[in-house]
């Protein structure tokens, strides 16, 4: 039989050596884990985790799939015409430079009817395969490029009547030549795409 004693002198013993190794525990190196914290207005330092980013995706509304839609169909105008348009400001500036000091008109008008000839030649058959609203495009990037719209650019070489001529032929397909580009207001988008665009062509 195990002495009275005996028992409690194990007893103690086992107490002595779970209290020591809780002790020895919470010193240890190995149970501390670092985290960040903040700091209350209290003064209480409350742990701190960020948690990664969780992307939600459900199925796009009626209105949305139309603004995308909208989006990518003017993204892809003004990759089409782009080109275009910059070429026509290069042409333009060229034909007024050619022009300065130049008043007898007859000198004039063989300057602007052998530029016209050259770019008939180049983009007349490109041209005609744009769609309405391609061509609608364009001309706002002529507008953005040149700073006068198509109206005010006919008008200058051809004179008022084929301005006014082709203004209505323009009317009659829902088009306007005399349409600008407010790149602050209702062709925000439009400029967005834009500086995509010229950084490619540079």
């Amino acid at each position: 039989m195990v002495n009275k004693h005996t028992f409690i002198y194990c007893f103690i013993l086992l107490v002595g050596l779970f209290i020591s190794h809780n002790a020895i525990a919470q010193h240890s190196q190995y149970d501390t884990i670092k985290v960040q914290a903040i700091i209350t207005a209290e003064g209480d330092t409350i742990p701190y985790a960020s948690l990664p980013h969780l992307w939600l995706y459900s199925h796009m509304s009626r209105e949305a799939r139309k603004r995308r839609e909208a989006w990518t169909r003017l993204r892809n105008a003004v990759y089409v015409t782009y080109p275009y348009a910059i070429s026509a400001s290069r042409i333009i500036n060229d034909i007024n430079a050619k022009l300065v000091g130049v008043t007898d008109k007859k000198k004039r008008k063989a300057i602007i009817h052998t530029r016209e000839k050259e770019l008939k030649k180049e983009f007349a058959d490109r041209l005609t395969q744009l769609s309405t609203y391609q061509g609608k495009v364009l001309m706002k990037l002529i507008y953005r490029e040149t700073g006068n719209n198509c109206y005010e650019i006919i008008e200058e070489y051809k004179g008022w009547f084929t301005a006014a001529f082709w203004q209505t032929v323009a009317r009659v397909f829902g088009n306007n030549l005399k349409q600008d580009y407010d790149p602050l207001g209702e062709d925000q988008e439009m400029e967005t795409i834009v500086k995509e665009v010229a950084k490619m062509y540079k």
